[in-house]
């Protein structure tokens, strides 16, 4: 099994980080889309509205993970949302998640964040068992709730 590193992604990573990324939203049931991947990344870096880490063995992408930071009214401090991760199929259960969490949470520690806080599919097992296994938490005292506001009206 190659060594796989994680470093901090720049803009100047986003042609290795756009397949990535459309990999992920593909395996969420959305259409290919690179370009509409790509734009959406680059609006992210040049807005400075998210982090991303890139995972690489033998120096080819393999994964990566995007934080939005956040905040904490109650707490009074700085939280992170862990919105993506992922990892090409060839590269899962040979730790490349592990090492993306890893660099997540580590970032999040660096500037004092509180929670990292993630969201997942219901029926996806195997990464609810990669999350616990490294020990996150299922939340059991709130539920989430959303709207749209482009096709839900609240009158």
């Amino acid at each position: 099994m190659p060594a796989v590193s994680v470093r901090q992604a720049v803009l100047s990573d986003l042609e290795v980080l756009t397949p990535l990324f459309d990999g992920y939203r593909q395996f969420y049931g959305r259409a290919p889309d690179l370009r509409a991947a790509e734009s959406f990344l680059r609006a992210r870096f040049s807005h400075g509205e998210s982090v991303v880490f890139v995972a690489c063995a033998e120096n080819v992408p393999v994964g990566f993970t995007q934080l939005y930071p956040s905040f904490s009214s109650v707490s009074l401090a700085r939280t992170f949302i862990l919105n993506d991760l992922f990892v090409v199929a060839s590269q899962r259960r040979t730790g490349v998640a592990s090492e993306l969490l890893r660099a997540a949470v580590g970032y999040a520690r660096a500037l004092g964040a509180v929670r990292v806080t993630l969201n997942t599919d219901v029926q996806n097992a195997a990464a609810q068992a990669t999350y616990e296994a490294r020990g996150w938490t299922r939340d059991r005292e709130f539920f989430v709730y959303h709207f749209d506001p482009q096709s839900c009206s609240t009158t």
